[in-house]
């Protein structure tokens, strides 16, 4: 994975409790996301045939980045990329631990 392709930031986000103080009327702890890392990422097209398939069934907005391997992120993490939020669909692996592939939709 070269450098130079990796011209984009974004921050990956995780879901925290926050203190048992802050609770809602219905007793659940509240939570926020706090942001556990921000990186470097290459901002990547999708292929025509993706593309297409996407075109007629998706209303959300998609988008992929590739970054250097990370072994902590999890699907249950989030994406912070120009202000926008976006939920991780799928993680893949580049080579062997050379890199990662978070396939990404914004939040509704």
């Amino acid at each position: 994975m070269k450098a130079g392709k990796l011209d984009r930031k974004i921050t990956i986000s995780r879901e925290t409790e926050t203190e048992t103080e802050t609770v809602d009327r219905y007793g659940t702890a509240a939570s926020t996301w706090t942001p556990i890392v921000t990186v470097a990422a290459q901002r990547v097209t999708m292929s025509t045939d993706e593309f297409l398939a996407a075109s007629g069934e998706r209303t959300e907005t998609a988008i992929v980045f590739r970054i250097r391997h990370r072994a902590d992120v999890t699907l249950s993490d989030r994406v912070i990329f120009e202000g926008q939020a976006f939920d991780l669909v799928e993680i893949k692996e580049i080579g062997r631990r050379e890199g990662l592939e978070l396939r990404c939709e914004a939040r509704r």
